[in-house]
């Protein structure tokens, strides 16, 4: 059984679907701390002009919050300019509607945090390709696991019933491999394919927001959404 744990991103890169994709159980892991210059609360748009980042502006940030504690400015200030962004940048695109219609959407749900935010627009897009159908979402705070780095992430596929864990490459910097094999569980990295698809402005870029996937291409566009992982020892070995 394949597990996916990942912080929560705002309308999240088409590197994130192919993860969420390959997995049975995917774990937001949004009680950790709020890092600042993560795509929690942020995501590149691609206009016609070139690349912009669209920001969910934070309140009363204190060090050491956790990403689902992280209070968010009121969306009347920000949620409008949200949605302008993204109509022009989309605009003349085929299922554009689509894409807005998702947003608006999240907008308008009454989240407390930045991670609820961030949550509800990642879901939304797995949804909309039904990556999530037939699998488990759980929010880890909910499974009452205590430790840190990757002892814990070690003890929630564990307490999960997993067998395989698929991370992206920044579990490079912090897994333990080898505890995970003693334990029975295999661990992967994401390699990550960036299939191209019909995109405005120039150059192909796989970094923006999903939602570009899906102004572009609607739902053909989960033919682009294609996983591999790769064990980790053969990831490790390709910086060598």
């Amino acid at each position: 059984m394949n597990v996916v744990i990942t912080q929560s991103m705002l309308f999240p890169w088409v590197g994130m679907l192919e993860q969420i994709n390959l997995a049975d159980i995917l774990v937001k892991y949004d009680d950790v701390s709020f890092s600042k210059g993560s795509l929690t609360n942020r995501v590149q748009v691609k206009t016609p002009q070139g690349i912009s980042w669209m920001t969910i502006p934070l309140k009363n940030l204190s060090l050491g919050q956790s990403i689902d504690e992280v209070a968010v400015q009121n969306p009347s200030l920000w949620a409008p300019r949200h949605l302008a962004l993204l109509t022009k940048s989309f605009k003349g695109l085929p299922y554009a509607q689509q894409a807005l219609k998702i947003v608006e959407q999240v907008y308008s749900e009454p989240h407390k945090s930045v991670g609820g935010f961030a949550s509800a627009s990642m879901i939304a897009l797995a949804n909309y390709y039904g990556l999530l159908d037939g699998k488990r979402v759980l929010n880890v705070r909910d499974l009452n696991i205590e430790g840190r780095s990757s002892q814990r992430v070690l003890s929630v596929v564990s307490s999960l019933g997993g067998d395989a864990y698929i991370t992206g490459h920044g579990g490079r910097k912090y897994l333990d491999h080898q505890d995970f094999e003693r334990a029975g569980i295999a661990v992967s990295y994401m390699n990550y394919l960036c299939k191209p698809y019909p995109q405005i402005g120039g150059k192909f870029t796989p970094y923006v927001t999903g939602l570009d996937l899906i102004a572009n291409c609607g739902p053909s566009g989960i033919d682009s959404i294609k996983s591999v992982a790769v064990p980790w020892r053969n990831f490790i070995n390709s910086f060598d």
